[in-house]
């Protein structure tokens, strides 16, 4: 047998001192990793300061407040009377209350402990703490699926990815916050609890499920995850006890415990969206049944009961489902469901969900931007799973291709995409570095052939050695060698075990399996193509973290609520005008003062300026969203009722037009118009607000009902006389604006910020005289129409002369 050789020496340790030296080296990368996880989140708390990024986290600290401050039964009674003027919210039973009992839970330990932290602080550093957990519950998913070193990689880039850090830089305090991190230890307690067939693991597996559950509505996705990999499993022929007792366990208590949370309740057992998971659980029973029935029964016996049980259980289980949904038991798919799998669904019949940004289809550069080389190195990971094909690969091969189909149809699941990529992208990695970085070198291939050629003349000794001693003539070396080259996997050994034993021959003749298999053993022989190809990779990784560090800075690290410029200098100006009219309408207005603007800026108003407002990001009830898309498309005077009928006091709009910011109102403006005409469809109609050619115009081209809408008069109220007669450009849509602005006869405009970014308008009182507001106006203004002087019947007299 030809001896191993090494293409570089390696240092001479023991095994003890090399596995102990291995353990601190990971321990101590782990670490390094936590913090490179933690610090690179932190670029919006440097460049601007400790706050709350975005829309929805400004609800989740404002319930975390009442949390920490009046204690958890408060919070899970809590009735918000300032939402959803003047229906209200009964909070404890409309959220997912996860992230806000977890942030209750750290603040107070912290305070137990003397260490007087803000809320404030606890909320905006919750998501980086817990990205270094997700890389730890990262790092143990993957050295399930191949080893330590994978798992290494697979931890640095959860870390780092953009597509994660998006959701969970410092200031987002949103569900997503610690969601990832309870997905990946349920997949990781799962795939134990599924290996080891543990009641354990299985159990531990449902109780972070059920915390999931209470902290994300995304927990539907483990919901149905685990039930088709079990299902793969079965339908593969690889049920076992193992899988039984680790499915059972898991989805009896994580059912059980969801249930116990106010905003899920019964859905477990009563929406489609959970009857997958039902029917696994269910099907595992009867293939457990079947396997103990099988172990009783004669086979022919077995085959026919095994037969009339499944057309009688199917049938029964079809029947009952389908009259369970039509008696109302079963809640049908929901719309949500429906847009995921028809891309213009929700365009067509809920246009709430459509007009949410993060609900569109993804771009293609997206993926780049968010996962760099990954994204092409990803399916060769999933290639490398597909060749090992263990369970556990079945279950990243799933989570892989169902992950990227809803990657592709929403912008918001790239998150869910982002850790199995980032697993099967440190899958492929490891596995190429171990393969250029592995010292045995393989035998030349003049050396190789020689070994072959003994091993060929070795095996046809062996083939005859049983018929020698049995009596039988011996097979000739010709012989041998033909019945060696006709085998797919011809056994193959070395000549130095064919030593009398008593074992006998076989034991040789298996071992030559391995031989000749070390010796066909692809490997590396050249230097320079180990080294130029480690250091590809190193250049690959080391751009990545640049990419992930450029993006995270400047793309993912600008709370909305303030934004930036450049200067000439270089350095950077501050606009800060949402904090500046959220403060003036805290400072100015009486503290039930109503106030109507679109949903998007609803808990920003409740949480900045706590003020109540008619929707807010729920987006609970449709009709209500859409009286305010009504109001802002009718003209002043039609408005005007609603508006007072909703005790309406001010009227908040986004305008972008000063700054170029494309984010305003009147971009969303046709959402608002959708909506509403789904409700009122002959009063609001979306073909009005465009021009006779199509275009959506807000120059000297506008339609009618575009330039007396409610939402174009309040946004370019004044706007042109800013220019002092020359040019009024919409920067936001690159258009020219009429010299002479709309004007305004039912709202009197409150207040405009530095950079015309956010004006507010009061509603004007009933007149005293009870005239409309444009004719009070009118009278006010001196124009009046006035009245001619009547012609006098009186006949001129004639004097005679």
């Amino acid at each position: 047998m030809a001896t191993t050789k090494l293409a570089f020496p390696l240092p001479s340790l023991s095994p003890t001192a090399l596995s102990n030296t291995a353990s601190l080296f990971r321990i101590v990368t782990l670490c390094l990793i936590s913090g490179a996880a933690i610090a690179s989140r932190l670029f919006a708390v440097i460049t601007f300061e400790s706050i709350i990024h975005e829309f929805d986290p400004w609800f989740n600290f404002r319930a975390t407040k009442v949390l920490a401050s009046e204690g958890f039964y408060e919070f899970w009674n809590w009735f918000d009377p300032t939402a959803w003027y003047p229906l209200g919210r009964v909070v404890g039973g409309t959220i997912y209350p996860g992230l806000m009992a977890t942030s209750g839970v750290i603040y107070n330990v912290l305070h137990y402990l003397n260490l007087p932290v803000d809320v404030r602080n606890v909320c905006v550093m919750l998501a980086p703490g817990f990205s270094a957990l997700t890389a730890w519950a990262t790092y143990m998913f993957t050295c399930e699926l191949k080893d330590q070193s994978a798992g290494l990689l697979a931890a640095v880039f959860i870390g780092i990815t953009p597509g994660y850090i998006s959701r969970s830089v410092a200031g987002s305090y949103d569900n997503e916050a610690i969601a990832i991190f309870l997905l990946m230890f349920t997949f990781y307690l799962w795939i134990r609890a599924m290996k080891d067939g543990s009641a354990f693991y299985g159990a531990v597996a449902g109780i972070f499920y059920f915390y999931m559950v209470a902290a994300w509505g995304g927990y539907v996705f483990i919901t149905n995850m685990i039930p088709l990999h079990a299902l793969v499993l079965v339908m593969m022929g690889r049920f076992n006890s193992r899988l039984y007792v680790g499915y059972s366990s898991w989805y009896a208590i994580g059912t059980l415990a969801s249930m116990q949370v106010p905003f899920v309740g019964f859905q477990p057992v009563k929406t489609s969206e959970h009857m997958g998971a039902l029917g696994v659980f269910g099907l595992l029973q009867l293939v457990s049944f079947s396997e103990l029935v099988r172990s009783h029964l004669a086979s022919k016996q077995f085959q026919t009961l095994l037969r009339s049980a499944v057309v009688l259980i199917g049938l029964l289980g079809a029947g009952m489902v389908g009259l369970m949904t039509m008696k109302g038991w079963i809640a049908p798919w929901t719309g949500r469901f429906y847009s995921l799998w028809d891309t213009e669904y929700a365009k067509k019949y809920i246009p709430i969900i459509a007009s949410v940004s993060e609900h569109q289809p993804t771009a293609w550069p997206s993926f780049f931007m968010d996962l760099h080389f990954l994204v092409w190195i990803f399916p060769a990971g999933v290639f490398l799973c597909l060749k090992e094909m263990r369970d556990e690969h079945m279950f990243v091969i799933i989570y892989a291709v169902m992950a990227s189909y809803f990657a592709g149809v929403m912008v918001r699941l790239m998150l869910t995409l982002t850790p199995v990529v980032c697993i099967t992208a440190a899958i492929a990695v490891s596995t190429l570095l171990d393969t250029y970085t592995d010292a045995a070198q393989p035998n030349d291939q003049t050396e190789a052939q020689a070994e072959l050629a003994n091993i060929d003349d070795a095996a046809s000794v062996v083939s005859a050695a049983p018929s020698t001693s049995s009596g039988a003539p011996a097979a000739t070396p010709k012989k041998g060698k033909k019945s060696h080259k006709g085998e797919a996997a011809a056994p193959a050994f070395s000549t130095s075990h064919l030593t009398p034993s008593t074992s006998g021959p076989v034991p040789a003749a298996e071992h030559a399996h391995h031989s000749a298999d070390e010796l066909k053993k692809p490997g590396i022989l050249s230097l320079d193509t180990r080294f130029w190809t480690v250091v590809n990779v190193i250049f690959l990784l080391s751009y990545f973290v640049l990419h992930c560090t450029y993006v995270t800075s400047t793309a993912y690290s600008s709370p909305s609520v303030i934004l930036s410029s450049k200067n000439q200098d270089g350095s950077m100006h501050i606009i800060d005008d949402f904090r500046e009219a959220y403060y003036w309408l805290r400072q100015n207005t009486a503290e039930d003062s109503v106030i109507c603007s679109w949903w998007d800026y609803g808990y920003q108003i409740a949480g900045m300026a706590d003020r109540p407002t008619l929707v807010d990001n729920n987006t609970w009830n449709n009709t209500h969203i859409a009286t305010v898309g009504k109001i802002m498309a009718l003209p002043e005077d039609k408005a005007y009722p609603i508006l007072r009928k909703h005790d309406v006091e001010y009227v908040l709009v986004i305008f972008g037009s000063l700054l170029g910011y494309s984010g305003d109102d009147i971009n969303k403006f046709l959402w608002m118009v959708r909506i509403s005409q789904g409700i009122w469809p002959d009063e609001i109609q979306e073909k009005n607000y465009f021009t006779p050619r199509g275009e959506y115009k807000m120059d000297k081209d506008a339609s009618v009902a575009m330039k007396e809408s409610v939402m174009y008069k309040t946004s370019y109220y004044k706007f042109a006389d800013m220019f002092q007669g020359g040019r009024a450009m919409d920067r936001a849509r690159n258009q020219e604006l009429p010299q002479q602005g709309p004007t305004l006869d039912y709202l009197d405009e409150a207040f405009t910020s530095e950079n015309w970014l956010v004006r507010i308008y009061q509603v004007k009182k009933d007149d005293i005289l009870g005239r409309d507001h444009k004719t009070a106006n009118a009278f006010a203004d001196g124009k009046k129409r006035k009245r001619t002087r009547p012609m006098s019947r009186r006949r001129a007299l004639v004097t005679k002369k």
